[in-house]
């Protein structure tokens, strides 16, 4: 094979790579039943892939060829294992006649390992944090860093939590299994928390040079709209409906040359229609069961925001009114600090300061880029520009991603 065609070949495994390695490592754990030993296998199929499709060329359907090759992978590992320990060959061989019974069956009711894999990790036997973190990272491969700023925790702890669930999950030998129709609710909230965790990391990446990660909001959509045809409760539309009218606004929520743009300041013609009308008919849908959650409200406090024609002609009465149900249902500093913002658009900044002085004052959020943020803006609209300075300069040191650094670096230059 020619250098470039060996170049392309590689290309291919990359790109693979970064779009089904998630999906082949969940297909393994559902053949091979262990997360350890699927995620060696995965590497190892996909090494194999470098070596082997630059000569033998890309076969025709490469996730079907790396999930077969890792199962072969995982069955030699363990025969050679086995050597030393006897045992191992009888599990080898209950691997092998296992995975060729089950190789091609799908689910009667979810057609998606990922779905699968996402209730095993969210099992009730497993704390709510560690169901949380593991699917996190091994459904959507997050890093335990980002994994830790959506908790605004500590990497080592993240870590440490998806260690002993694991432990958990192989002791307790918790199923590889979508659970039963009558068992599905009271597992969902999980899974919806997880659902919308992986979302905001792509909507709003907690570090790196980009704004956004679209890979990660697009596995989240994706598997919302699979949650949806499994379980088409009010707060599964409303979690589906949030999601899509704040990815309708990706287009315009950075320059062309990647600088942050503020929502007052986006072009609202780069929004995308499609998918507006399609979260406001699904958050519709879901206010009309009267069993109104925390994602169907926050979904129409989105719908509020692209209804507007333009940012002055925004409803913030109704966003604040939205935002006082919201803080009865789920009390939380940052949907706190979101109504303050609100209040202060339609009350004015000092209104929106005090309210956020009290929740910062408590030592909520003081570790919270985006508080410090908040109360900069507001004093800079005040006209209290040793303040404002003094918010961003501490918001600069918390702030992880590139472009919020820049805008707020911006932000305390104008001041002078």
């Amino acid at each position: 094979m020619s250098d470039a065609s060996t170049e392309q070949a590689r290309s291919i495994v990359d790109s693979v790579y970064r779009s089904d390695s998630r999906r082949i490592f969940a297909t393994l754990v559902r053949l091979l039943g262990d997360f350890e030993l699927a995620e060696e296998a995965m590497h190892d199929a996909f090494a194999s892939a470098v070596e082997q499709w630059p000569r033998a060329g890309v076969p025709a359907n490469p996730r079907a060829w790396l999930v077969s090759a890792g199962r072969f992978k995982a069955i030699d590992t363990i025969r050679r294992r086995a050597r030393f320990n006897e045992s191992l060959s009888e599990l080898a061989e209950q691997l092998d006649a296992k995975t060729q019974a089950s190789g091609s069956a799908e689910s009667e009711d979810v057609e998606d390992d990922r779905l699968r894999l996402i209730f095993t990790c969210c099992h009730p036997a497993l704390a709510p944090e560690a169901q949380v973190a593991l699917t996190l990272r091994e459904v959507c491969g997050l890093t335990t860093e980002e994994i830790a700023s959506a908790f605004l925790t500590a990497p080592p702890t993240l870590a440490q939590r998806i260690v002993r669930a694991k432990a958990k999950i192989r002791e307790a030998k918790i199923p590889y299994q979508v659970p039963s129709r009558e068992d599905l609710p009271e597992r969902l909230d999980t899974v919806l928390q997880v659902i919308y965790l992986v979302f905001n990391e792509g909507y709003a990446a907690s570090s790196g040079k980009s704004l956004t990660r679209s890979d990660l909001s697009g596995e989240a959509i994706r598997l919302g709209r699979l949650l949806v045809e499994l379980l088409p409760e009010p707060e599964v539309m409303g979690l589906l409906a949030l999601m899509l009218l704040h990815e309708s606004r990706r287009a315009a929520r950075t320059s062309p040359t990647g600088e942050l743009v503020l929502l007052d300041d986006q072009d609202r013609g780069l929004w995308n229609r499609d998918e507006i009308v399609e979260g406001k008919l699904l958050a519709e849908r879901a206010l009309s069961s009267r069993r109104v959650g925390p994602y169907t409200l926050q979904a129409a406090i989105a719908a509020v925001h692209v209804d507007a024609p333009s940012a002055a002609r925004t409803d913030w009465e109704q966003i604040v009114g939205l935002y006082d149900v919201l803080v009865r249902v789920v009390p939380s500093p940052v949907v706190e600090l979101n109504r303050a913002v609100g209040i202060a658009m339609r009350d004015g900044p000092a209104a929106g300061l005090k309210l956020v002085d009290d929740i910062l004052a408590r030592g909520d959020l003081a570790d919270y880029h985006l508080a410090h943020a908040t109360r900069a803006d507001l004093c800079r609209r005040l006209g209290l520009n040793e303040e404002a300075r003094t918010s961003y300069q501490r918001a600069l040191t918390q702030a992880r991603q590139e472009p919020e650094r820049r805008f707020l670096e911006r932000r305390l230059a104008e001041l002078g």
